[in-house]
């Protein structure tokens, strides 16, 4: 079992045949990833990489059965990419995108809230590495061969740092169940708490790896979510911890604007909440390594 993706999921690419979307598209396929077809709006009918193209998403539920997608569209239309695959019937939806401005994706989160919570499409991003089950399948543009298949859930909203965690667990044969890219943008279509959420109702997932950044309360709210309801270890790393204090680092979403919101303070936060928090990025396979044999 894997959270959000499978290899049964039915991949649309939005904004196929750009030269991004081409070649993600294509590692994407090599992977085994069952990408069913892409959305262009004027190129429908055409066969690109030979997989059809369509003008609209829904035409393209419609006529392949897809449930995901993948959004490589420029930022000034990125947002309405998003709202189209809500309509259309996607379940879950990743952004790659990066540049979203703040205000649309305020719109694309209120767009999404007029579905019952049943039928809402999840969505992660934007400016984010997007989503892989290792072995089975890969909706985003990290490196697949560095990904093990195994029982770590690895949640992070920076995708170098997500690969290199993925990297160091891979080195000391330990697997990852899903990796997830959350986006490192103010505002992004999926928390830190609902995916861990989802890892911790997955029988599959044995423990899960968080890489957050100073900025924002997504951390502090996992960090509750995690000591109030979470019976699987939990290990993070929080960058930013030697960033002068009000720095606003290179993500969109790394500006520290209030109390709770630093690198230091949030380390603080997750360690009284239970979680194992390392100081550095290379201590993160040592240190899941570690909760594994403890547990």
């Amino acid at each position: 079992m894997a959270i959000l993706l499978d290899e049964s999921s039915r991949v649309l690419i939005q904004g196929f045949t750009g030269r991004i979307g081409t070649f993600h598209a294509q590692e994407m396929i090599d992977y085994g990833t069952q990408v069913v077809g892409g959305v262009t709006p004027g190129k429908g009918g055409a066969t690109h990489l030979d997989r059809p193209v369509y003008n609209t998403v829904k035409e393209a539920v419609r006529e392949t059965g897809a449930d995901a997608s993948i959004v490589f569209v420029p930022a000034p239309y990125a947002a309405d990419s998003m709202c189209e695959a809500a309509d259309a019937g996607i379940r879950y939806c990743t952004a790659i995108t990066d540049g979203v401005p703040a205000q649309d994706m305020m719109r694309v989160k209120r767009y999404l809230k007029r579905y019952p919570e049943e039928r809402r499409m999840i969505l992660t991003g934007p400016n984010c590495a997007g989503t892989i089950s290792p072995g089975k399948a890969m909706l985003g543009i990290m490196p697949g061969h560095i990904y093990m298949p195994g029982r770590v859930g690895v949640v992070t909203r920076s995708g170098t740092l997500g690969y290199e965690a993925a990297s160091q667990l891979q080195e000391r044969g330990i697997g990852v169940s899903t990796s997830v890219g959350i986006g490192g943008d103010p505002i992004n279509g999926c928390s830190f708490r609902r995916v861990l959420e989802r890892f911790e109702n997955d029988p599959e997932t044995d423990a899960v790896m968080m890489i957050g950044e100073i900025g924002g309360p997504q951390e502090a709210e996992a960090g509750l979510y995690v000591r109030d309801h979470m019976t699987k270890p939990v290990v993070a790393f929080i960058a930013g911890l030697t960033a002068p204090k009000g720095r606003t680092m290179g993500h969109a979403g790394a500006i520290v604007s209030s109390v709770g919101e630093s690198a230091a303070e949030k380390a603080t936060l997750l360690r009284d909440c239970g979680v194992t928090v390392v100081d550095r990025p290379s201590e993160l396979g040592r240190a899941m390594a570690e909760r594994l044999e403890r547990a």
